[in-house]
């Protein structure tokens, strides 16, 4: 079974990318392969000006180790190290002495507002922190690209904001780019543009500074004697992807597609997103503030689209 195929994409220095897209359709296979974890059988990856696909294996550790980090879903910290030996862990594997990569290490989670908890095991840390101090060992060796697959997925929403606004500053103020592979709408609006996965094939882009070569090489429309037609990117584009779809006019050399009204999806995530002005439980008035729990319920408070 082929996990991906077809597929093109470019990331350039400081942008933020989300890739979308249901269970199966090939997210976490893209992550691995971008960020040298697995080698496809087939095509190329290229960092920094270099075939990943034609290195040792000693010289795509190294690359990785300069150039790249993962942020997952569960943080994936060591257990039986504390925050600041996971944070200072990826410095002394490029043997860094350690003295200065815990000093690395404590002035990263000063930073990101986790200083006081250095000392913290991971089960003694929220999941916040946890994903905090994720962040923090991403960062430590200074890397280019950093690759996230659902980096807020454990997280509760309120916890998820503040992680994606750590994003947003990080992004800014180090010019780190970002790939994250996210089934939220909220994460996926942090990015410059997203990228829609589907069965292996990016099939649509949402965002600024939208590439159609990025979701494919091929222009060819071919019906094969089967029946089945594979359309160029940008006719997928323009219809939303795969799926099912009805055919309300059928003709001689002429056809009208019409996607079925419960896959009718919308995935436009250049709109901004806004806290809610009221509560959806209780219909609490937030007015100006920036709470994000329900004083009268308790409810976390939703973000949605601004219509202005």
């Amino acid at each position: 079974m082929v996990a991906l195929r077809g597929i093109h994409v470019s990331i350039i220095e400081g942008e933020a990318v989300a890739v979308v897209g249901p269970s199966g359709s090939g997210k976490s296979t893209l992550l691995k392969c971008l960020g040298g974890l697995m080698k496809p059988t087939a095509g190329n990856v290229s960092l920094v000006g270099k075939r990943m696909t034609r290195l040792t294996g000693k010289e795509l550790v190294e690359l990785r180790q300069k150039t790249i980090s993962f942020i997952f879903q569960d943080s994936n910290l060591l257990p039986h190290m504390n925050a600041l030996d996971n944070v200072a862990q990826p410095l002394r594997h490029q043997g860094i002495r350690p003295r200065v990569a815990r000093k690395k290490a404590q002035d990263l989670l000063n930073k990101l507002g986790v200083g006081e908890r250095s000392k913290g095991l991971p089960e003694q840390l929220s999941g916040g922190e946890q994903q905090r101090v994720a962040i923090a060992r991403a960062l430590i060796t200074d890397p280019k690209l950093i690759l996230a697959d659902e980096p807020t997925g454990a997280l509760d929403p309120i916890t998820s904001r503040e992680v994606l606004k750590l994003f947003s500053d990080l992004n800014k103020e180090f010019g780190v780019a970002f790939l994250l592979v996210t089934h939220n709408r909220e994460v996926a609006s942090f990015c410059n543009r997203s990228l829609e996965l589907r069965e292996g094939r990016f099939v649509a882009q949402h965002g600024t500074e939208v590439d159609i070569s990025d979701l494919s090489n091929s222009r060819e429309l071919i019906i094969d004697d089967t029946g089945t037609v594979t359309f160029p990117p940008d006719v997928l584009l323009k219809i939303g992807g795969p799926g099912r779809f009805e055919i309300p006019i059928n003709e001689k050399d002429k056809i009208q597609l019409e996607r079925v009204e419960e896959e009718k999806i919308n995935l436009e995530t250049s709109k901004k997103l806004i806290l809610s002005p009221s509560c959806p439980a209780c219909f609490h008035k937030y007015s100006d503030t920036k709470i994000q729990l329900c004083p009268d319920c308790g409810s976390s408070r939703p973000m949605i689209e601004d219509n202005n």
